[in-house]
């Protein structure tokens, strides 16, 4: 953990909930990270608000929570821009299917995609969805295509899933998303 806290502390994480039951789990991570040093600014997808409110993670993160690509009254200006601008890393948890893809395939059409086409950061995504969308071949090669391109991933695990399918689809464990984060941020900034 103090590793963890030296390479995470003081960093700015943008982190992107999309919309999958385990936008739930994203809650803890958001508030770990914040514990150990980590000024988080969260970005939620539409479909993200409708498993786990912006209130939570706005409280957890102690920042306001950026859905719209076009908010007048957010702080940043050019919200995506700026979010891009200040990642130190962006992280995607729960990511699904759908912003896997739409990555993969330059779409950029809703505030998270258009942050993470923007950022010169790295980015990392945990994916969690249904075993069998997480093994059709197009998911499998989008994956593939993101990191031949140098994005990271983590995850997922095997095991129940929420839709009542055994499985590689659960979001990987709290610990190990941290672990990738801090990772990923000390080969960043201590070569």
């Amino acid at each position: 953990m103090a590793s963890e806290m030296e390479h995470i502390s003081g960093r700015t994480i943008i982190f992107g909930v999309t919309g999958g039951i385990a936008a739930y789990k994203a809650a803890g991570i958001v508030s770990r990270l914040k514990a150990l040093g980590a000024d988080v600014h969260v970005i939620m997808t539409r479909n993200a608000t409708k498993f786990i409110t912006p209130l939570t993670f706005r409280v957890l993160s102690g920042n306001p929570v950026a859905i719209d690509m076009f908010d007048p009254s957010h702080p940043h200006g050019t919200e995506h821009i700026s979010l891009a601008d200040m990642a130190d890393i962006v992280v995607v948890a729960p990511a699904t299917a759908n912003i896997i893809g739409k990555v993969a395939n330059g779409i950029a059409d809703d505030l998270l995609s258009t942050v993470i086409m923007a950022t010169r950061a790295p980015v990392l995504f945990a994916p969690a969805m249904n075993v069998h969308m997480y093994e059709n071949p197009i998911v499998q090669g989008n994956i593939e295509k993101l990191k031949g391109y140098g994005y990271s991933f983590v995850g997922p695990e095997e095991g129940p899933l929420a839709c009542g399918y055994e499985g590689r689809g659960r979001l990987a464990r709290e610990e190990e998303i941290i672990k990738a984060i801090a990772e990923i941020l000390a080969k960043r900034f201590n070569g």
